[in-house]
């Protein structure tokens, strides 16, 4: 199974495509693809230029990204792996309270 990941332009959020071509930012709600079917995905994200940045495939299955692509997209999604005081490590910090 594949996925459609990028970046919104307005703050850098990762993005998923998720159903009827929608941008959704949990991976949870991202739409999985058949092999066949991921091209025409990433083909409709990227038409979206002026709301996104740099989509691309990734393999995944329905707990999230696999193979190779996991550590990258955990740090992505995650925030970056220093300072636990900001970002989005912070905000789970807060959600975990």
């Amino acid at each position: 199974m594949k996925a459609v990941t990028a970046n919104r332009l307005s703050d850098g959020a990762v993005l998923y495509a998720g159903p009827n071509g929608a941008l959704v930012e949990r991976f949870e709600h991202a739409q999985l693809f058949e092999e066949a079917d991921a091209e025409a995905a990433l083909s409709g994200v990227l038409a979206q230029k002026t709301a996104i940045a740099s989509a691309y495939l990734i393999d995944a299955a329905t707990s999230g990204p696999v193979g190779r692509e996991a550590l990258r997209e955990a740090i992505r999604k995650n925030g970056p792996t220093v300072r636990r005081d900001l970002g989005k490590q912070a905000e789970a910090a807060d959600e975990r309270l």
